[in-house]
């Protein structure tokens, strides 16, 4: 039986990271991460085109059964996360306890991913900021925008969660704001919710309209919205007592999304008739579209739409910042194992690994494509490259943490020694695989269903599975790697107490 190796309690003086980075993370800072990275042009842009497509009761049941599967995903995490709180934790717990080449290919998958999805805020900016000065190129938002990014995250790790602390409490507040005033609405206390109640449920098809190829639909757009959530398992190298910290992170989320998302489309739904026109329009340039501006016109507040765009222009940075953040340690973790250039291990005596960042900020240069194309153009298609790759992620950790559990169990190792415990298993990391894999086979089902099918629309949505198992299996010829037997797992756990 392979040994199990217990590192020293993580509030002692003598806790190194065990990436070498510096642990700087708060709990404040890890929950804000979670929350924050559950929030953002989904909630405020996209949520009413999911109600328009599936009703109010069809949307609220996909938000909240796809937020139950999140909830699932973060607990099989927060086990794995708790246990090895190591920076790029999905390639080493995939390399660890799956297979070493599946370990490289979601580590790669996952750099790329982010550090494209900066490119694609960048350029979100853009459409956002033309909002208020139409006539200022572009590409110079882009630009400066991501100096801030670099800069921030150049800083060091505390620099970042600072930033993200902040932004995600914008987010928070906003969403909160939106809640309250639109139950006050429902009250009759504030004016606007006159055509509000029940009876909006009712209308047509609703609640669920469109059946289940809507409910289906309206999965996948939620999916995407809650991609982020795992970024706690990337901080989990650089925070404060792990094994305390990252467990109270994780119980956390579920709540918040209850609250900002099932609350906030229970909001719309009671609010809006899904048959409204509006509805349909999803666009990060016109925010006019947004439900939660439209909700807010109605009761009075003109400015709405200016407010709700800088509620956006927030998340779009938020969302750059964690990207950044996000694929710079996934670069350098995969360079400290030996699976990319070693030059992107070193570290700046700030503990901030600035040569793996600059890799990501050239990626993220990207956006300035939109000098020579549409930025529409631009964002649709760095959008559509990187959408996929999430879901990977999500596949990897469901994988990683079933294999790690099992084998943990095999080796004769105790639950009550693990620092966190997911309460669901193996139902929680099961029920999450499955729901992930739909979602990521079912992107684009619909253009199988035309008459004629739109290869180049089709190539674009999955390119991104194809490529994870080029990269896969050419690891697997050239390094002969094997799946890793449950015997020869090794468990550098921290005991409780």
């Amino acid at each position: 039986m392979a040994e199990t190796t217990s590192l020293p309690a993580a509030d002692t003086p003598a806790d190194p990271a065990p990436t070498g980075l510096r642990r700087t993370l708060a709990a404040r800072h890890l929950t804000m991460i979670a929350v924050g990275g559950s929030i953002g042009t989904g909630l405020f842009v996209a949520s009413g085109s999911t109600i328009a497509q599936a009703g109010p009761g069809g949307a609220l049941l996909g938000y909240a059964f796809i937020g139950l599967m999140v909830y699932f995903l973060m607990t099989s995490l927060g086990e794995l996360a708790a246990a090895m709180p190591v920076s790029g934790s999905f390639a080493s717990y995939g390399a660890r306890y799956v297979e070493p080449g599946f370990g490289f290919a979601l580590g790669w998958n996952y750099w790329y991913n982010w550090a494209v999805t900066v490119a694609v805020d960048l350029v979100a900016a853009q459409l956002v900021m033309a909002y208020w000065l139409p006539d200022v190129p572009g590409v110079y938002w882009s630009a400066l925008f991501l100096l801030v990014i670099v800069g921030l995250n150049a800083l060091s790790a505390r620099g970042f969660g600072e930033a993200e602390f902040w932004f995600a409490l914008i987010k928070v507040i906003a969403v909160i704001a939106f809640i309250a005033m639109g139950i006050l609405m429902l009250l009759g206390i504030i004016r606007g919710g006159e055509t509000g109640g029940w009876h909006n449920w009712t209308i047509g098809e609703a609640p669920f309209a469109g059946g289940f190829a809507a409910l289906i639909g309206v999965a996948m757009v939620v999916g995407f919205s809650f991609q982020g959530t795992e970024l706690i398992g990337i901080a989990a190298g650089e925070s404060k007592d792990p094994a305390r910290n990252l467990p109270r992170a994780v119980r956390s989320v579920f709540w918040r999304i209850l609250l900002f998302y099932v609350l906030a489309i229970g909001v719309i739904g009671l609010l809006i008739p899904y048959t409204d026109p509006q509805l349909l329009r999803n666009d990060v340039s016109d925010i006019s579209v947004s439900p939660f501006a439209l909700i807010f016109e109605r009761a009075g507040l003109l400015a709405a739409a200016s407010i709700m765009n800088a509620v956006v222009l927030t998340s779009v940075l938020s969302a750059g910042n964690s990207g950044m953040y996000a694929a710079t340690r996934m670069l350098y973790a995969l360079a400290s194992e030996g699976k990319a250039p070693r030059i992107f291990s070193r570290v700046a005596v700030n503990g901030v690994p600035v040569l793996a960042l600059l890799a990501t900020t050239a990626v993220a240069a990207l956006c300035f494509l939109s000098f020579l194309f549409s930025p529409k153009a631009v964002y649709i298609w760095l959008l559509n490259t990187s959408g996929m790759t999430g879901f990977i992620a999500w596949l990897g950790i469901a994988i990683s943490h079933y294999r790690f559990r099992r084998g943990y169990v095999a080796q004769g190792g105790k639950l009550s020694d693990l620092p966190y415990v997911s309460p669901f298993f193996p139902f929680g990391p099961i029920f999450a695989f499955v729901v992930c894999l739909i979602i990521t086979l079912g992107q684009n089902y619909e253009a199988f269903l035309s008459d004629h099918i739109e290869w180049s629309s089709v190539a674009a949505t999955y390119i991104g599975i194809p490529l994870f198992l080029l990269i896969w299996a050419g690891y697997r010829v050239l390094q002969k790697s094997r799946f890793v037997r449950y015997a020869d797992m090794t468990f550098p756990l921290r005991k409780r107490g």
